[in-house]
Formats: structure tokens, sequence, C-alpha cells
């Protein structure tokens, strides 16, 4: 578990691989740390492609830092490692699982042609919970509600996140997904999206909105019949693997 000290906890850590020129950014989710999406990475930098899972700032080490983190702290990280890639790669492809997949939208938002295409798992632009409304206040008086990770399935796995939702950083959130859905429009790139068939922390209406936001011609969903949330973790995580590969080298053909 984290530690007082915010330190990375073991297997949070990021991880990363070089390769040819093709280059996959890979992000995790809110709350989160590498180890929900590292798998998946590995499978891809297994086709010989350049990879980045960056940990994104205030995750994998405590929730009271991470509500000392806002949007801008996690998506500047992502930008950061997207225009790494971008500097040594000519085609390059963003990933990520649940506010991965937000943070992938706001990159496709402002990169335009410069991301190949995006790939998202449950991704998130608002939430129906009903004490949502009351965050702005709530994050005020309250450090934390109860946690959201481990969503998943298959038993033995671990995404090494917080059992506690820091309600700072939460209504961040919040408002990272009103500028996103504000300008999802500008998203263009070939889209996959896999959502779950159960999940427990991502409502459908996420996928939906999306799906018939973005102005992408190109545009794939797929239903995951077995897997909750974290479905890179799950029992469909070789789907996504195989899928995700298939995609790809579909659009670099």
């Amino acid at each position: 578990m984290p530690n007082a000290s915010g330190t990375v906890v073991p297997g949070a850590e990021p991880w990363s691989a070089d390769g040819d020129h093709v280059g996959i950014l890979v992000l995790h989710g809110f709350t989160g740390s590498p180890a929900s999406v590292r798998p998946w990475g590995q499978a891809l930098s297994g086709e010989g492609w350049t990879v980045r899972v960056p940990r994104l700032p205030g995750h994998g080490t405590t929730w009271q830092e991470m509500n000392r983190t806002t949007w801008e702290d996690w998506y500047a990280e992502a930008d950061r490692s997207f225009r790494e890639l971008r500097e040594t790669c000519s085609a390059v492809f963003v990933m990520g699982l649940s506010m991965g997949g937000s943070l992938t939208l706001r990159l496709a938002e402002q990169y335009g042609d410069a991301i190949s295409g995006i790939v998202l798992v449950n991704p998130a632009v608002h939430s129906e919970r009903p004490d949502r409304f009351l965050l702005p206040v709530l994050q005020l008086i309250v450090p934390s509600f109860p946690g959201i990770s481990n969503d998943i399935a298959k038993p033995g796995q671990d995404e090494v996140a917080y059992t506690k939702i820091p309600l700072k950083a939460a209504h961040s959130l919040s408002k990272f997904w009103s500028l996103i859905k504000a300008d999802i429009a500008k998203v263009t790139q070939p889209v996959l999206l896999f959502r779950s068939a159960e999940d427990h922390v991502v409502e459908p209406s996420n996928a939906a909105y999306i799906l018939s936001h973005v102005s992408s011609t190109d545009v794939h969903e797929e239903v995951l019949p077995d897997s909750y949330h974290v479905a890179t973790l799950d029992h469909d995580a070789e789907v996504i693997v195989r899928d995700s590969i298939a995609f790809v080298r579909r659009i670099l053909t």
C-alpha cells in the first residue's frame, strides 16, 4: 500500500521500451498506476514498437499527495511523454484506460494529425454519481471518499491503486472532463474503443457520448463481455492486446 513518505509504491513505477519508428503512449487511470496497463504496454513492445507507460503525478505514492495535484499536472506528464515519442518516431499512437482515456482524448484534441490513432478502454468524460454535484463543496471539507480500485473480475489481479478517492483531485478531474467535452469534435483520428459490459466505475453513457461526438470517421467499438473496469488486467486483456495491435497495423498500412 502507499506509504507515508510519498515514495513510489513497488509495482507503480513507470515502464518504457525502445523499439522502431512506431511510438505508443499508454496511460493509466485516476488513482491507479502503471501496473494497470504495464502488461498491455509490454505486449505492444513485443511488436518491436517504442512504448512509454508513464506514472502520472500524484499516483503510485499516497492519496494525500494526489490531493495536491490537478488535471494540469497529469496532462503535463502525458504531453511530455507524447512529445518525447514524437521526436523519435514517425508515427505515434495514444492509448488509455479510464482517465488515461480522458487524457488520450485531450491529446487527440490538441495534436490532430500528429497522432495516428487512439485506443480507449472504458474511458471517462463524466460521472453519474449522485454526489458529483457536491464535489465543489465536499472537496473543501472532506479529504477523501472510499475508493474505486481493483474493479477486476479476474482473481489475483492488482492495479496498485489507492483505496480512497482524493476529493480535491476528483474535483479537478471533473473540470478536466468539461474541457474535453467542449472540444471533443476536434477528435478526428481513428478510434478503437473497448467497453466492458459490466463496469462498476464508469457508466456506459461515457462511451456513448464519445462515439457520438467525435468527428472521426474511422470508429470501432468493442464490448468486453467478461471484464470489469480495469479490463487491461481482466479476462479480456488478451482481446485488448490482440485488437489494439491489429488496429495499429491497419493504420500503418
